[in-house]
């Protein structure tokens, strides 16, 4: 099949071109500022997802099978600084892929975030009535209203949770801000009241290609981690994982966020109907510890501050 990734660069991105690229599809990455470098890949191109007609031209000399859509501005405190910017990537450019994949009927794998949910029912499905507190979460699920009203018939909103995992420049996933941080000698707060159900990021991207493949299967799914961990346990817990100091991390709570600040608490996704469908299966939260790998200048600290030097061996890719 042909599959056309949009922000193939990000954490997520890059892990579903890779798995794309194992599975033997023709992969078409598209990035907006980072470079993505990944062999075997049919076309690269640097985008503005905010220029419509360059994003139609894509899609109209592509004409993909099927396209991913896992660019977005997803950090809160960005969305908070910059509303009307997050507004045009993550809900008008998805209206707009919704309505290219529809007119070309190639299927769309749209993703969204456990974050349209407030926190305060002990676990949400897929018909779970969404009430989003922060302001990406509002805007997440209006993405998620324009591509189920746009994309037609062959399209899947697929809700995940906080994700783990090796980015592309070795600077995007929390263990690697986690270590960057420690490196630099600041601390890093996390919230010891706020639970999510963390999710790997090849991981996902396998459950995100296996839905391409499985053309009877769209709507609505869940997908993530089996545990719900708190962002602090979260933190310390990969600490440990390389055998690294935690005295970076300092607790914090919901009660220290600024005033008019509101943050989910609680968000357990049930993984079901979709997680008896496929063959992909969730994982735990310490084998996504496992796959965790380091940059080589993240290396080069580990080896000089590490308790264990054996916690963690480099990799040398050929």
């Amino acid at each position: 099949m042909k599959i056309l990734v949009f922000g193939a660069s990000g954490l997520l991105g890059y892990a579903v071109s890779q798995v794309s690229l194992r599975r033997n599809h023709k992969t078409t990455a598209i990035y907006h500022r980072n470079p993505i470098k990944l062999q075997g890949l049919e076309q690269i191109h640097s985008l503005d997802l905010m220029e419509e007609d360059a994003v139609q031209r894509i899609l109209f000399d592509e004409w993909p099978d099927a396209v991913v859509n896992a660019a977005a501005i997803s950090q809160p405190d960005l969305v908070d600084s910059d509303p009307q910017k997050s507004f045009k990537i993550n809900v008008s450019f998805s209206k707009k892929l919704a309505q290219l994949t529809n007119h070309i009927g190639a299927k769309l794998i749209h993703i969204s975030t456990d974050m349209v949910f407030d926190g305060e029912d002990p676990e949400y499905r897929s018909t779970s009535m969404p009430n989003p507190l922060t302001t990406y979460g509002q805007q997440k699920l209006l993405a998620e209203k324009e591509v189920l009203k746009h994309g037609g018939q062959n399209v899947v909103v697929l809700r995940s949770t906080i994700l783990n995992g090796n980015s592309m420049t070795g600077q995007r996933s929390l263990h690697e801000s986690l270590i960057r941080a420690a490196m630099s000698g600041k601390k890093v707060n996390l919230f010891t009241d706020e639970f999510r159900q963390p999710c790997h990021a090849s991981n996902l991207a396998e459950i995100i290609v296996e839905l391409i493949e499985r053309s009877q299967l769209h709507g609505i799914f869940h997908w993530g981690g089996t545990e719900l961990v708190s962002r602090y346990q979260m933190g310390i817990a990969i600490m440990k994982r390389f055998a690294l100091p935690t005295d970076c991390i300092v607790a914090s709570t919901h009660k220290n966020l600024p005033p008019g600040i509101k943050r989910p608490k609680s968000l357990r996704l049930i993984l079901d109907p979709l997680m008896s469908k496929v063959k992909t299966k969730p994982q735990n939260f310490y084998e996504q510890l496992q796959e965790l790998e380091l940059n080589w200048d993240l290396y080069q600290w580990f080896k000089k501050n590490t308790r264990d030097p054996e916690s963690y061996v480099f990799k040398i890719v050929l």
